[in-house]
């Protein structure tokens, strides 16, 4: 993807280095070479973004091209917005506390230059702010009120009013914004850009390693180059046309902020924001469940003073769920009444809302992925040793997993792959991974994950290669169909 620097008088921009080209704000909105190039990055830097000025425009026929601009037209009406604005000093409350409190004064301007500062003490909190406001050139002004900072504004500020002092560090963080070191092996171009948010020290990492090298390989088979992303890139997200989220999935986190946001710029995204919803709620699927009459242990949606029905309803042993629980972390195994009400009080601390479940004991859960309403792979899972779930937490903060074995889709149980794949598809149409038990001969969902793990040597075992080329071939397709690759990138963004 070509990168272009946006500015009104290119001598404002004292500088061109490899990977972006400096281009007259004029010259970009109306030159035909620009109005025909059909992907790039646009980095406005104009001295206006108010309504109708010059910047305004860059960043309009930007989306109108279908170029990625930062800001975009969506980020500068969203700093103009109070209410945004406090949005973003809620989610940045802690960090702006920690990171200014040793400042004196009562006011602070913090210059964001490509989500970095010139005060390294600031880095955490510049990236933040640029994730939150993706513009290359960023101010943010702060005030302390009753001892506590507030964020009272931020806006994008024009590369003329850098500064002198500024420069080289501005220079010095755009450059190193550009570059990919990882792709300086490369020795082809790519016709799509595929960013992955993976951590390699995550403990509940849904890849490991060597399935991310993996799909890597397929992908670029399919044409697709793929660059390990962070949570700080948030504001990166606009270089890429596809996402790939390979962290753990949350509804209050930064992975559904960054589906969000590259959701928001076109890209093709795995997990998708709705998709994150819907798996990420136990009551949302138990409501799913019943409605399209999925077969699944008996449940029961409960809220407070519902232990009699509970009793009533299920019977001992049952198993209570947090509403957002995972990895076999909030889910207890309950056989006496006073164990339920313990239970039921841990519940209630974080939510009007929880399930209760018959509970239903099995020497090995099975692991459908499905992809696009397809079956992609098959695995059983078996219990933690000594234990009844799958994954054992004895508080080294590294879950104990039981035996993982991959099973090629053929020697699965029909009826197991067609339950789980009925279950995937009331959820979307993208990558999950659907848990069910085998009871009485008859196979019951137990739930529906967005974000399912996939590692080589374990998910993957079954039918190994065709697993990652259907992912990569599922994004290519829908990068086609999207239409708007018809050149391929020059190497290193250039």
């Amino acid at each position: 993807m070509r990168a272009l620097i946006v500015v009104e008088n290119r001598k404002h921009w004292p500088v061109a280095f490899e990977g972006a080209e400096v281009v007259a704000a004029r010259d970009y909105l109306t030159e035909r070479r620009f109005q025909d190039m059909r992907r790039a990055a646009v980095f406005n830097v104009c001295r206006s973004y108010s309504y109708q000025k010059l910047g305004y425009y860059v960043s309009l026929l930007a989306a109108a091209r279908g170029h990625r601009a930062l800001p975009s037209v969506a980020t500068l009406q969203g700093m103009t917005q109070n209410a945004l604005v406090r949005l973003a000093e809620q989610e940045l409350a802690d960090q702006m506390q920690r990171d200014l409190a040793k400042l004196k004064s009562a006011d602070f301007d913090l210059s964001v230059y490509f989500g970095r500062n010139v005060a390294k003490r600031y880095d955490r909190l510049s990236r933040a702010l640029f994730g939150l406001f993706p513009a290359p050139l960023l101010r943010a002004r702060f005030a302390r009120e009753e001892q506590r900072w507030r964020l009272k504004s931020v806006r994008p500020i024009p590369a003329s009013e850098v500064p002198d002092g500024h420069w080289d560090f501005l220079l010095e963080r755009a450059s190193e914004y550009f570059r990919r070191p990882s792709r300086a092996s490369v020795s082809r171009t790519f016709r799509y850009d595929l960013a992955i948010l993976w951590r390699e020290d995550d403990p509940y990492a849904p890849s490991n390693e060597r399935a991310i090298r993996r799909f890597t390989r397929a992908a670029r088979a399919q044409d697709i180059d793929c660059d390990i992303i962070e949570a700080a890139d948030l504001g990166r997200i606009a270089e890429f046309d596809a996402l790939w989220i390979r962290e753990t999935t949350m509804v209050d986190h930064h992975t559904y902020r960054l589906a969000t946001r590259a959701q928001a710029y076109g890209l093709v995204v795995i997990d998708e924001p709705e998709a994150i919803i819907r798996c990420g709620n136990k009551v949302y699927q138990a409501e799913v469940f019943g409605r399209h009459k999925i077969a699944c242990p008996k449940t029961l949606v409960v809220g407070p003073g519902s232990a009699d029905e509970i009793e009533r309803e299920i019977g001992y042993p049952l198993v209570v769920k947090k509403a957002d629980s995972s990895f076999s972390l909030g889910v207890w195994r309950v056989e006496t009444r006073e164990a339920l009400e313990d239970a039921l009080r841990e519940l209630f601390k974080e939510s009007e809302l929880g399930v209760v479940q018959a509970w239903t004991p099995s020497e090995f859960d099975w692991r459908i992925g499905v992809l696009d309403r397809r079956p992609l792979f098959a695995a059983r899972y078996h219990m933690a040793r000594g234990h009844w779930q799958i994954a054992r937490h004895d508080g080294s903060g590294r879950p104990r997993y039981g035996k993982v074995e991959g099973v090629s889709l053929a020697e699965a149980p029909a009826d197991v792959v067609d339950l789980g794949v009925r279950a995937a598809g009331l959820f979307g149409e993208g990558l999950f991974g659907v848990d069910l038990k085998v009871v009485g001969g008859s196979p019951l969902v137990m739930e529906v994950n967005d974000n399912p793990n996939l590692d080589a040597g374990y998910d993957d075992t079954g039918d190994r290669k065709a697993i990652y080329e259907r992912l990569a071939g599922f994004f290519r397709t829908r990068l086609d169909r999207r239409g708007d690759g018809a050149e391929p990138r020059r190497e290193n963004g250039g």
